[in-house]
């Protein structure tokens, strides 16, 4: 239910009770909650009290006129917008406060319900997403919190510091990290502490798209563009006009896309397929891998000149594993979260579970972390988090490859022996790297999606990999 506080605060400032009274009562029409000052000095004095979003001044009042009001404002710091009422013959002074003084704007007398209704909104807006960037600096200061990431270690430390650097300018950013480390995470907190936070955020996750689609995903297409084109789509860089769009395991776009891409980055204008005209683009460029992309410029799989055009500002993520003073604060946070989501009331987390969860090497880093404790909380329901409450796998292995069974079929050259899998001098690279998917296969009961978490690979790659061995079986 939403609360005087809840809505948008409105200061009205006039000496002339009769204007002041009819504009307050046209503003609360709108849906604001209105408090009244006579001139300069009870606007201040109603200021802490009150809390304003935005502040009506007239220019000429007792005691103190708008301009010293102003003045006062700039002086004191965190002022809200100030929209300025003007009189015939003061437009020269308006202007220079909007200037100097950093009003927001200013009306001329007889003033105009819409364009005072227009200006009221947006400078509502403005001073709304400076709360939230206010609030967001102030939970990382505090609480070693950034937006949904979470963090007091000195790499986390790290990583906000960097975050909060870039976040203001329109420099693209590369963020590099193992699979689970919360890539996507950063990419929002960038786009929440930047100027284009009220515009959109749109993510593709290139991985997970069919390469015949990926070049309608990003760019759009027309009405019979191809076969199924049954009507004009907007892509990516569309939808995130004057917004953010994140490039999801950009490492796996096909080669003959990246090209078109670095055209579009270069030139900030997109044509849809099978379109005539090009469409002016006003969009920041994000983009994340989970391997490094210098192996695959190496192997012609990259364009250097694109990984140039992206890496301008590189974060990269630490896994898990680096930060494990960050466990205590992660599972509090994944606690309050998830007994949201399921209306379960735990609690805490037992000692010897902590224990666990340090000894532990977490190769799906926080991602796995919140799998674990979605299904411990489940089974919990309340109270406490106890060790019985874990996946009887837990825990089996504290190298970065998950523990496997002895009945696993390794492949040839490889043996499985309990927890270990053991990989004999003279076996080659091939020979290991398919041992060790099959093992993860079968320590995940085959589930696709989580073997790929832990292994820190796409499901693009893991399925192109089942793929070759499958023909390399039919073959032998």
């Amino acid at each position: 239910m939403e609360t005087q506080r809840d809505v948008t605060r409105v200061l009205v400032v006039d000496d002339e009770e009769s204007q002041r009274t009819a504009l307050a009562s046209m503003i609360k029409l709108w849906g604001y909650w209105v408090e009244t000052a006579s001139d300069g000095q009870e606007a201040l004095e109603k200021l802490a009290a009150f809390g304003p979003h935005v502040i009506i001044t007239d220019l000429n009042m007792p005691r103190m006129n708008g301009q010293e009001l102003l003045t006062r404002l700039k002086e004191d710091g965190d002022a809200p917008p100030v929209i300025v009422q003007t009189a015939y013959g003061s437009l020269e002074t308006s202007v220079s406060m909007v200037h100097d003084l950093g009003a927001f704007w200013f009306l001329e007398k007889p003033v105009q319900s819409q364009a005072l209704r227009l200006l009221l909104e947006r400078a509502a807006a403005q001073e709304k997403l400076a709360e939230h960037a206010e609030r967001l600096e102030r939970q990382l200061s505090n609480q070693g919190v950034l937006g949904e990431m979470v963090g007091s270690s000195p790499k986390m430390r790290e990583v906000f510091s960097l975050i909060q650097q870039v976040a203001p300018s329109r420099a693209a950013v590369l963020i590099t990290g193992e699979s689970g480390t919360g890539k996507e995470l950063a990419a929002r907190a960038i786009h929440a502490l930047s100027p284009r936070r009220n515009g959109p955020f749109v993510a593709l996750n290139c991985a997970a798209m069919p390469d015949s689609l990926m070049e309608s995903e990003l760019f759009g297409h027309e009405k019979g563009a191809f076969t199924g084109a049954v009507d004009r789509r907007a892509g990516c860089f569309e939808l995130a006009q004057n917004g953010t769009v994140l490039l999801d395991e950009i490492g796996d776009m096909p080669i003959a896309l990246q090209a078109k891409l670095l055209r579009v980055l270069e030139d900030s204008r997109v044509r849809r397929l099978g379109g005539k005209n090009e469409i002016q683009l006003d969009v920041r460029i994000l983009a994340a891998t989970n391997s490094p992309l210098d192996a695959a410029i190496r192997e012609g799989k990259f364009r250097e000149d694109l990984f140039y055009r992206l890496n301008v500002f590189p974060i990269p993520l630490p896994p898990l594993r680096d930060r494990k003073d960050d466990l205590s604060s992660l599972t509090a946070a994944l606690l309050n979260d998830l007994n949201l989501k399921h209306g379960t009331k735990v609690t805490d987390v037992a000692r010897e579970v902590m224990e666990r969860f340090r000894c532990y090497n977490w190769p799906g880093n926080v991602r796995e972390l919140r799998n674990t404790m979605e299904r411990a909380v489940i089974l919990a329901s309340e109270g406490t988090i106890q060790a019985s409450h874990l996946s009887t796998s837990f825990g089996g292995s504290a190298s970065p490859a998950p523990a496997a069974t002895a009945s696993a079929p390794a492949a040839p050259g490889a043996t499985a022996n309990g927890d270990e899998l053991r990989i004999p001098v003279g076996s080659t690279i091939e020979q290991a790297e398919r041992a060790l998917i099959e093992l993860t296969l079968e320590h995940t009961r085959h589930n696709k999606t989580r073997a790929a978490e832990v292994l820190g690979i796409s499901q693009k790659t893991l399925f192109n990999k089942l793929k070759e061995y499958g023909a390399q079986t039919a073959g032998a």
